[in-house]
């Protein structure tokens, strides 16, 4: 589960006229302006950054519109603490800027009255390298199989962006599990199945057995309206009420990604989501507006799967934790699988990296628990895959069903939790899952009952590593 996305991020800047200084001399005229551009951030003075704008530039985006941009997609990541000359490119200049919480790449022009003239933000991305030398690894390199992961495993590991892996599969009955590279930088600790990762959006799929769990008691409908289950000022709001339960759980609520107000109270942009209380998430639910009609457009949602373990824990007078452990987690001996670590199970957790492998901090929840606060390791997620696949806990079993059942058909197929894929005659049941400073993935086949999971410690994409395994089973 990432915060933010800026890959096609740009504000509507784009008169860029001919250069007419020396690089150099513009080069410097630009950095002075960066300057200016990441203290006006940090000041949260957009009206400063706008006055630095050409006529051009201001006839491409109101003052209000360009105030709107940084307050809901830039000051969230924090302050700036750096910024850097990258290269020129197609006459505009490329800068990284640290944030707190991540970097960006801040790409501008200038025109011949060294006044803006683009202005633009997009995700910034690292030159990904090979290690020279092969990180260390516990596959034992003897079965075929071994030596098949052993090759995309690789493909990751020795990347320069990626720092430990460990690999879960179940084929045949049997688990085999697999580490690669370091839980911390610097030192000798391979990761093994009994390492804790974060696993993000895959929390998602555990609200989703909790819901199907409740459903299936009779506690709950899926078509239930959601305002049934929230405060009467907060259900007042007459847009919560096109809203059903199970539109919470596929991504068809119409509810924004994540609540504007999210980060506005935060003390701590490092660690988004720890101070995110149930009194904020009523607060902006009173007056929200849906961006689509519930029920008929797919839009992925941290909110709404947040906003469902808040509803479960309302039904059930309970904690998230408390309802994890005891319908899912005590019952399959998941015993490390949490919100919340212990000082003792806090020596197995692995510490987290952003893309450049700079440590940061793992994420805390508190009212969007649900949506992905959840940590575990491979050998308790392979638990959670067999007994998707077939379980022998008779009421869990039937909640697995529940949540594999279609309930948006479109693209892409969703169950409840689980996204769906049927490229042939099997069908594959997946999620993935990220964090400032990890990535999760786990796929299931239930036809041939097969299952592979993949935790990391780095913000390096794990999906391609754990499709490419699976294809072999």
């Amino acid at each position: 589960m990432k915060l933010t996305n800026f890959k096609v991020l740009l504000i509507l800047l784009s008169l860029t006229p001919l250069m007419t200084f020396a690089q150099s001399s513009g080069q410097r005229k630009s950095d002075l302006v960066v300057v200016l551009i990441k203290k006006y951030i940090n000041e949260k003075r957009p009206d400063r950054i706008y006055a630095l704008g050409s006529k051009a530039y201001q006839t491409s985006i109101s003052k209000d519109k360009l105030a709107e941009f940084f307050e809901k997609n830039i000051y969230f990541l924090g302050k700036v603490k750096e910024s850097s000359f990258l290269r020129t490119e197609q006459k505009q200049r490329k800068y990284k800027l640290e944030f707190e919480t991540e970097n960006l790449e801040l790409s501008l022009s200038l025109d011949q009255n060294n006044k803006l003239d683009r202005l633009s933000f997009s995700d910034f991305v690292p030159v990904v390298t090979k290690k020279t030398v092969l990180v260390p690894s516990s596959n034992p390199l003897k079965s075929k199989l071994d030596k098949e992961i052993d090759t995309l495993a690789r493909n990751y590991i020795q990347n320069s962006n990626a720092v430990g892996l460990s690999i879960g599969v179940f084929k045949d009955g049997q688990t085999y599990t697999y580490g690669y590279g370091t839980a911390q930088k610097n030192k000798d600790m391979l990761p093994d199945a009994n390492t804790i990762f974060e696993i993000g959006s895959i929390s998602k799929t555990f609200t989703a057995q909790l819901l199907a769990y409740y459903v299936n008691a009779g506690k709950i409908s899926l078509t239930d309206p959601i305002t049934k289950y929230l405060p009467d000022s907060v259900a007042a709001n007459p847009e919560l009420q096109k809203i059903k339960i199970v539109n919470l759980s596929n991504h068809t609520s119409g509810l924004a990604r994540l609540p504007e107000n999210l980060l506005s109270k935060n003390p701590d942009a490092a660690n988004p989501y720890k101070y995110y209380t149930k009194e904020l998430l009523f607060s902006y639910l009173k007056s929200c507006k849906l961006a689509s009609v519930p029920g008929e457009v797919y839009s992925y949602s941290n909110m709404g799967t947040g906003l469902l373990g808040v509803i479960l824990e309302r039904i059930s007078g309970k904690t998230y934790a408390e309802l994890l452990k005891e319908i899912i987690t005590d019952p399959l001996k998941m015993n490390s699988t949490f919100q919340h670590l212990t000082p003792e199970s806090a020596k197995r957790f692995t510490k987290v990296y952003n893309k450049e492998t700079k440590e940061v901090k793992a994420w805390d929840f508190d009212a969007l628990v649900g949506a992905g606060g959840l940590r575990s390791t491979v050998n308790d997620m392979l638990i959670y895959a067999e007994n998707n696949i077939e379980s022998k806990h008779t009421e869990l079993a039937k909640a697995f069903a529940l949540t594999h059942q279609v309930t948006f058909s479109k693209e892409p197929m969703v169950g409840l939790g689980w996204h769906i894929m049927k490229p042939t005659a099997d069908t594959y049941y997946w999620h993935n899952g990220g964090t400032g400073g990890s990535r999760s993935f786990i796929i299931i086949n239930i036809n041939k009952k097969t299952a592979v999971v993949v935790l990391s410690n780095s913000e390096a994409e794990t999906d391609s590593t754990g499709v490419g395994i699976i294809d072999k089973l």
